[in-house]
């Protein structure tokens, strides 16, 4: 759930895509003409259309989470647990512009603590995340289940509202990689399971779809830029896939080295620039 502040001043200045084109080009270029915005409305309501899926199946994951917690079945809530969350991170871009679910469903305590909140304020996936590793109970922690799935429900309803704009899909893509770079390469978005190959998966994925979303008009502008996002996908994916046994079950992040985790913020990185050119170009 903590946003990274850290997205791109690029992105941020460049994404022109509902307005007009770049002024200084425009005073250089001998032709008095008028750059029309790119069309994204398909696109819009395809992205939208993946963000309520992956809400349906987050509530159904949360659904079979929260009677796992409530049997006290252990074994059977950390099982799910990675993998329900993998569809509220893949459309977070989505899911974080409601403030006041975002944090009940995704706040780590740290957050809280950031924001001058105390423990008692603290609910959803992390907190339960916590009496799984750490004490090992899903005791006491029935009604916090409860409320994760009540908010589960809400969001998904609230989605249906959400106006979605090219600068929500595009700073969302660069904003889940900046997530990346920022709590999960560190590993303390998941400081008790340790199940942040998940989260990171699923970030990719999220910045990924929107990338597959807009690339045949991103093409339409610059053939390189899709074959060189296409390419650094290719590759932080196939580093992933080394941690993962083929069947969609990550290694924990303990396991993983320094080097490990050097080569995989680097691939991150590599991947950062060119997406965020994806604004720029589709002035």
């Amino acid at each position: 759930m903590k946003k990274s502040v850290l997205i791109s001043s690029l992105l941020i200045t460049s994404i022109l895509i509902t307005g007009c084109g770049n002024t200084n080009e425009q005073a250089t270029d001998d032709k008095d003409s008028t750059v029309q915005s790119v069309d994204l409305n398909k696109e819009l309501e395809n992205y939208k259309s993946f963000a309520l899926e992956q809400m349906d199946l987050f509530v159904t994951e949360t659904e079979k989470f929260v009677e796992a917690v409530k049997a006290g079945d252990i074994d059977k809530a950390k099982e799910i647990y990675p993998n329900a969350r993998m569809y509220f991170e893949r459309s977070e871009p989505i899911a974080e512009s409601f403030g006041d679910l975002d944090p009940r469903i995704d706040a780590r305590l740290a957050d809280l603590e950031d924001e001058g909140k105390t423990e008692k304020e603290w609910s959803g996936y992390h907190k339960i995340e916590y009496g799984l590793w750490e004490e090992n109970t899903t005791t006491g922690y029935e009604d916090t289940a409860d409320q994760l799935l009540k908010d589960a429900k809400e969001l998904r309803a609230r989605v249906e509202t959400v106006d979605v704009t090219p600068d929500l899909m595009i700073t969302g893509a660069v904003d889940l990689l900046n997530e990346v770079s920022t709590s999960k390469i560190t590993g303390e978005e998941e400081i008790y399971s340790h199940t942040d190959l998940y989260d990171f998966k699923a970030n990719i994925e999220g910045a990924e779809k929107i990338f597959t979303i807009l690339e045949g008009k991103i093409k339409e502008k610059d053939a390189n830029l899709v074959s060189e996002l296409e390419e650094k996908f290719k590759n932080i994916n196939a580093l992933l896939a080394k941690y993962e046994d083929g069947n969609g079950v990550f290694v924990s992040y303990e396991e993983l080295t320094n080097e490990d985790t050097k080569v995989l913020a680097e691939a991150v990185n590599q991947l950062g620039e060119p997406l965020s050119q994806m604004g720029i170009i589709m002035e």
